[in-house]
């Protein structure tokens, strides 16, 4: 990448907020989605029952790869909470999803606040372009960048892996290590192994187990310390797309430093295999924000004002076996 860097990034430390709003990248293909011609209400539309007993890893799969689908998602009416984070109102969304990398949310935020942001991605990279003071500042990485940024430590995961898992999921049976098991909750759990940049991480599915839907999902690091966490909820039934997936959705990042983050998501409609945008450049990086900042240059964050001290809720905790356990 060749983008012009001003200000001092040498010395800056990005703010609460901006980690936030990285953390909202991560959740970029989050959510449920309405047809766009949907005549009869989905909301009313329960799942129908795909099994009646325990399913082959194969049978389950096939169920919860129903969601490859999907490859394009639209929606003008997404609002976010970060309860982490007590100064932050919620904000009102529109976002565009062209998977795999392809993403672009503009959210608005009180006038008090400045502009709005802009987040976004594509083949080469991620990027946030927030209000600072009386100018904007867009924040960059290269996908590959990231990998070895040092906001890891603080954003534990990649941008790219927590927006494919959240309600569009994908089982790799060849990545199956254990499952499918019946949990003491009725559940079923699916554990795979997944490789990152800095090893083996393993990822706990939980499935409703008449439906097969994914409802849960834990991701481990390499030491076995749960490093993220996604609870979807208020799911609907897509006919033709034969599978459902949740309007509601709450992720939990748990980094090694730094506080936890915590978002909440409701999904109204969405527009499937879609793009309402016809704007030729919507997955295009801005060049107009006066600062731009590369966060490979960035160092540690600190906690800065306004974190609410905030907690995250207790959790299955030093070992992925521990899922197992009821994750509510």
């Amino acid at each position: 990448m060749n983008h012009a860097q001003t200000g001092c990034p040498g010395t800056r430390q990005p703010s609460q907020i901006v980690i936030c709003l990285l953390a909202l990248l991560t959740v970029q293909f989050a959510g449920g989605a309405t047809c766009y011609r949907q005549t009869v209400r989905v909301d009313q539309m329960p799942p129908p029952q795909v099994f009646s007993g325990l399913p082959t890893i194969e049978e389950l799969a096939e169920v919860v790869n129903r969601t490859d689908s999907i490859s394009q998602l639209s929606s003008n009416s997404v609002s976010v909470e970060v309860p982490t984070m007590s100064n932050v109102p919620r904000l009102s969304a529109t976002l565009s999803v062209d998977r795999p990398h392809n993403f672009r949310m503009r959210a608005s935020l009180p006038i008090m606040l400045g502009s709005g942001m802009d987040m976004g991605s594509n083949s080469e990279a991620f990027w946030f372009q927030v209000p600072e003071g009386m100018t904007q500042t867009l924040y960059y990485a290269s996908h590959e960048q990231f990998r070895n940024l040092p906001i890891r430590s603080v954003l534990p995961v990649d941008p790219t892996w927590i927006g494919d898992a959240l309600g569009l999921v994908h089982i790799d049976t060849r990545e199956v290590v254990e499952g499918p098991l019946l949990r003491t909750d009725g559940r079923l759990e699916v554990r795979t192994m997944v490789p990152m940049s800095d090893g083996l991480h393993s990822r706990v599915c939980i499935i409703e187990p008449t439906a097969g839907y994914v409802t849960d999902q834990m991701l481990y690091g390499p030491d076995g310390r749960m490093i993220a966490a996604a609870s979807g909820s208020n799911h609907r039934y897509y006919p033709e797309q034969k599978c459902a997936l949740p309007h509601r959705v709450q992720l939990r990042l748990l980094p090694t430093e730094g506080p936890p983050l915590e978002l909440k998501l409701d999904i109204g409609n969405y527009v499937i295999n879609q793009l309402i945008s016809g704007d030729p450049k919507l997955f295009a990086m801005p060049q107009d924000a006066p600062r731009k900042i590369d966060l490979s240059s960035l160092g540690r964050p600190v906690d800065p004002p306004g974190y609410s001290g905030q907690t995250a809720p207790s959790s299955p905790q030093s070992s992925p076996r521990t899922a197992m356990l009821p994750y509510r």
